[in-house]
C-alpha cells in the first residue's frame, strides 16, 4: 500500500505565492514520476506539472513561468512552488505518484489540498 499526502494549500491574494508539498510513503521500490493536477468546480481534472525520477519537468501552458515543481532532498517528497497566483488558479490540487512495485507499476492519488486565490 502507498500513502500520498499533499499539504500547503490555503487562501492567498492574487499575485501571491504558495508552496505545496507531496509526500509518498509505503511499500514500493521507486517513484517513476510525480504529477500535480487540479480540479476547479464544474471542470475536469487537469495536469498542472510533472517531474520524473530523472528530474525532467513538464508544465501546462497556463502555469509556465509561474509554477515550478521539484524533488526534495528526500526523493519521496515533491514540491510545487506557485508564484504570481491568479484567481483562475483556484482549485483543489492533487498529487499523483507513479511507483514501481515488485509486480509492476501503479499510481496513487492524494486526498487533495484546496488553493483559493482572491482577486
Amino acid at each position: 500500500q502507498v500513502h500520498v499526502v499533499e499539504s500547503g494549500g490555503g487562501l492567498v491574494q492574487a499575485g501571491g505565492s504558495l508552496r505545496l508539498s507531496c509526500a509518498a510513503s509505503g511499500n514500493f521500490l521507486a517513484i517513476l514520476a510525480t504529477g500535480w493536477y487540479r480540479q476547479a468546480p464544474g471542470k475536469q481534472r487537469e495536469l498542472v506539472a510533472k517531474v520524473t525520477d530523472g528530474s525532467n519537468t513538464h508544465y501546462a501552458d497556463s502555469v509556465k513561468g509561474r509554477f515550478t515543481t521539484s524533488r526534495g532532498n528526500s526523493k519521496n517528497t515533491v514540491y510545487l512552488q506557485m508564484n504570481s497566483l491568479k484567481p483562475e488558479d483556484s482549485a483543489v490540487y492533487y498529487c499523483n505518484v507513479e511507483v514501481v512495485h515488485h509486480i509492476g507499476e501503479s499510481d496513487y492519488w492524494g486526498q487533495g489540498t484546496q488553493v483559493t486565490v482572491s482577486s
